[in-house]
């Protein structure tokens, strides 16, 4: 009888282990690669703003807008001096925003370029691979905020919505569903030890 009774203890512990680890399971979404295809996409988009404004690139930095002359590497890259926001907060705040005197002060301020460029490489790095990925939303999501405020208040093709929205909503559903644990490192992340400690960081 001990021994029936032992056996049926031990089927209970393994079948509740069984149940708790189906619990700890990260549940399947539909569509999941779909939104791992967004997040990298996303992911994309803050990386080459990083990368283009670091080393002028020719697209949004190192073009002269006359001659269409890309200055490789020039003197309008990050890496040797240029600014990355001078150009957008001197010229590319809307000039009927509500905020527009407080972006203009941004200008020439290194801290502001520092935290511009660090965020553009971390966000992309982090959707890309899926690491971390609520985080990276969540900054991603401010940015096209403050994008957003700053250039299209109001939209000049559309009475209310522009891209920035668009990132946004995108980057609310890529934190939602997780899009980390699809075509990414997200269910690696989340299984390691710190991410158990710290959860915030999934």
């Amino acid at each position: 009888m001990a021994t029936k009774t032992m056996e049926k203890q031990a089927l209970a512990v393994s079948m509740n282990g069984l149940e708790a680890s189906k619990a700890e399971a990260p549940q399947e979404v539909k569509a999941g690669k779909i939104w791992g295809a967004l997040r990298i996409a996303v992911g994309w988009v803050f990386l080459w703003s990083f990368l283009d404004k670091a080393f002028a690139l020719g697209f949004s930095t190192g073009r002269n807008t006359e001659t269409g002359t890309i200055d490789f590497f020039g003197p309008d890259a990050w890496v040797n001096g240029g600014s990355p926001t001078d150009g957008f907060l001197q010229f590319g705040v809307h000039t009927k925003g509500f905020f527009t005197d407080m972006y203009a002060a941004l200008a020439g301020q290194t801290w502001v370029e520092w935290i511009y460029m660090l965020s553009m490489l971390l966000i992309g790095l982090a959707l890309i691979l899926g690491i971390g990925t609520r985080l990276a939303a969540i900054g991603g999501i401010v940015w096209m905020a403050m994008f957003y405020t700053a250039s299209a208040v109001w939209p000049e093709h559309n009475p209310f919505l522009d891209e920035h929205v668009v990132y946004a909503i995108v980057l609310a559903g890529v934190a939602y569903v997780g899009a980390g644990r699809y075509l990414g490192l997200g269910r690696w992340w989340e299984s390691t030890a710190f991410v158990r400690r710290f959860p915030v960081l999934k």
